[in-house]
């Protein structure tokens, strides 16, 4: 990895850099999955069995599309039952975490007749898409249907790729169950975000989509955005790890690496006070490199956007660190909780030598599905409030709205609104 002294200059170009992996960038697919959108919108089903066959080989068909209980329980006895208990650790874990975001409604009622308050409802059914293909993804499953099952949806529908014959990666498919999906579709790409945002005649519309995806699935939930509701529009993954000298170089270089090998626009960055250190990590992760499975994609992550950046001071790293706001940070100093609270932008922080992040991504319970591409400034991680919604209430009594009336009116007539003025002055004629 490139050792970077760090300013404002080196600062300024590697935020440069780093933008360049937003996906709102590739609008060179976006002709495309809008010509995608438009046809299931329009033959639903037939247009959704057309795009499947051609994209993953499938004959899918609305006889066919829904998960059976007969497959799901086909897919159990497939899956190990060391992973099975895994899993099911892993969900508790999850579900304790996303129990604690739990909102109540509430209500402040005043002695001169006024009740005021929030009411919180779960939204009805929200669609979560999960890729499919070769690699199967369980911790993703967990993640996004979780915390839609805590806050009390009462229906999740998951998507995902089938294979060519026509069947769902069974620990997918298990993941789901566990987890709690409610119907999980044969249906993947731009043509499953598609039907969940309008609905097929085998697909039900949906209130909300969430869930990570290639760069077609990205920006069809771009496209669909308006007609529902989405998480995000995710990038690629990306890790910051914030170091003194007291660091350990080779656990450090084994997590900046742990990101740097889900793709080439991956993102690995080390910002550390101490030269000395540096050195030490760029000479570990050459020598991970050459022993991990997927070394040309690490090598190309890492030559394309990844850092080692010595910095003055621990005030200049932290700046530094809240400037590019990234999905994961890791703090590994001699008093990393001190440097937390300094810490205003980050997807999720692990403290620690011993807090890796993919603890973050399996096991410890806060969501995986984190803010990324400096987005982390402005959104948070997937949790419980991402699928309820807020209603204001509102009651007052008439002797309540009698000495505010006037102010009402004014405030009204202000905005040249005389028919709002005329709502609260037709109350009190005579």
């Amino acid at each position: 990895m490139r050792i970077v002294d760090l300013d404002e200059n080196t600062r300024s170009h590697i935020l440069s850099d780093l933008l360049k992996r937003d996906p709102n960038n590739y609008d060179a697919y976006g002709k495309t999955v809008q010509e995608i959108v438009d046809d299931v919108k329009e033959r639903r089903d037939e247009a959704l069995f057309t795009y499947t066959k051609k994209f993953d080989g499938a004959d899918i068909t609305a006889e066919n599309v829904r998960v059976t209980e007969e497959e799901i329980e086909e897919a159990k006895a497939l899956v190990d039952p060391g992973l099975m208990k895994v899993m099911e650790r892993a969900m508790k874990n999850i579900r304790e975490y996303h129990q604690m975001q739990v909102r109540r409604s509430w209500f402040d009622t005043k002695p001169d007749g006024i009740i005021l308050g929030q009411k919180v409802t779960a939204l009805e059914r929200v669609g979560v898409y999960v890729p499919g293909g070769k690699a199967a993804y369980p911790s993703s499953v967990l993640m996004n249907i979780i915390p839609a099952e805590v806050a009390g949806v009462e229906s999740i529908v998951m998507v995902t790729p089938p294979g060519r014959d026509g069947k769902v990666n069974p620990v997918t498919l298990t993941a789901a169950c566990l987890a709690g999906a409610t119907q999980v579709y044969k249906a993947g790409g731009a043509q499953a975000v598609a039907a969940l945002a309008f609905g097929t005649e085998s697909i039900p519309r949906v209130d909300k989509i969430v869930g990570p995806g290639n760069i077609f699935v990205a920006l069809a939930k771009k496209a669909v955005y308006g007609h529902v509701s989405i998480d995000s529009i995710a990038g690629p993954s990306e890790i910051l790890v914030l170091t003194d000298e007291t660091a350990n170089p080779r656990f450090v270089a084994a997590d900046l690496l742990s990101q740097a090998e889900h793709d080439e626009l991956a993102s690995a960055i080390l910002v550390t006070t101490s030269r000395k250190l540096a050195e030490q990590v760029a000479e570990q992760v050459d020598v991970f490199v050459k022993e991990l499975s997927r070394k040309e994609i690490l090598e190309k992550s890492l030559e394309n956007f990844g850092y080692i950046l010595v910095a003055p001071s621990m005030e200049a790293a932290i700046e530094t660190a809240n400037e590019i706001a990234s999905e994961h940070l890791e703090i590994v100093t001699k008093n990393p909780f001190e440097v937390m609270t300094k810490i205003r932008n980050a997807g999720a922080i692990f403290i620690g030598e011993y807090s890796s992040e993919p603890l973050g991504d399996y096991f410890a319970g806060p969501n995986h599905v984190l803010p990324t591409n400096g987005t982390a400034k402005f959104f948070s991680p997937l949790g419980v409030d991402d699928f309820v919604k807020k209603s204001s209430v509102i009651y007052y009594s008439k002797e309540a709205l009698e000495p505010v009336h006037r102010d009402i009116i004014a405030f009204a007539e202000a905005e040249h609104l005389t028919a709002h003025a005329n709502s609260i002055r037709v109350r009190f004629e005579g």
